[in-house]
């Protein structure tokens, strides 16, 4: 009778995540909390910087894994919290802090309330709107509302979404500036795909606002496309104006 082998059961391998590299692991010298310390922030990479965002053990792992799933720090800014927590290693506080981080990034290219910018060109509206709006993950619509110098009162946000006539209220946008007493206004929204030309609906709907404005003697100066790769003025290119 033939000797029965005893049975043997393989497991299958199991595929581990990748141990990141964490602050112990770095020599003294090249922690990112010392060199901030010693060489200063302008020297510090990227990584670096946002290692000391996110805090963790683990940081100067994460902080690489994240700029390499989501190609750089500029899409890292268009993504949602939701996408955030998805990243093994991101929890609420880290995500917190990355919004947070990435907030006061844009808030410092606000002029200070004690100054208040004027618009002169269609420059100087892109340039107040595009290190707000250019990295957006949805499509919104604002609205710069200004005095009879062209000084900034305010800027106003008002429509997250599909810019399309059955959407935009002419009276949404309007409303607030009556309440101010802006003597003119400048609209503007996001292109998310990071091309700023503009569509057919977005000419129909310039041509809707500044019907409305005229109407209630508030003057459109222009509507303005903000992308990634630039902005657009529909009163430069008289589309919308006619």
């Amino acid at each position: 009778m033939p000797t029965q082998l005893p049975l043997v059961v393989y497991a299958p391998a199991q595929n581990h995540p990748p141990v990141r590299r964490r602050v112990c692991d770095l020599p003294a010298e090249e922690r990112p909390l010392y060199r901030l310390h010693h060489v200063g922030s302008s020297a510090l990479t990227t990584t670096e910087l946002l290692a000391l965002i996110l805090g963790t053990a683990d940081a100067p792992g994460l902080a690489a894994e994240l700029l390499a799933h989501f190609g750089s720090l500029h899409q890292l800014a268009r993504t949602s919290k939701g996408q955030l927590l998805k990243v093994r290693g991101i929890g609420e506080a880290q995500a917190g802090r990355l919004a947070a981080m990435l907030e006061l990034s844009r808030r410092l290219q606000t002029p200070p309330a004690d100054k208040r910018p004027r618009i002169t060109t269609p420059a100087d509206g892109a340039n107040l709107l595009l290190p707000r709006m250019c990295h957006l993950a949805q499509e919104e619509l604002w609205v710069i509302l200004l005095d009879t110098r062209n000084r900034v009162i305010k800027i106003a946000e008002l429509y997250k979404g599909s810019l399309n006539t059955s959407v935009v209220r002419t009276g949404e946008i309007f409303r607030t500036a009556i309440e101010l007493a802006a003597a003119a206004i400048i609209v503007a929204h996001n292109h998310p795909s990071g091309d700023p030309a503009p569509s057919p609906e977005d000419i129909r709907v310039t041509r809707q606002i500044v019907q409305a404005g005229k109407l209630l003697d508030i003057e459109v100066l222009d509507h303005l496309i903000i992308a990634t790769q630039g902005f657009n003025s529909l009163k430069e290119r008289g589309l919308g104006f006619d």
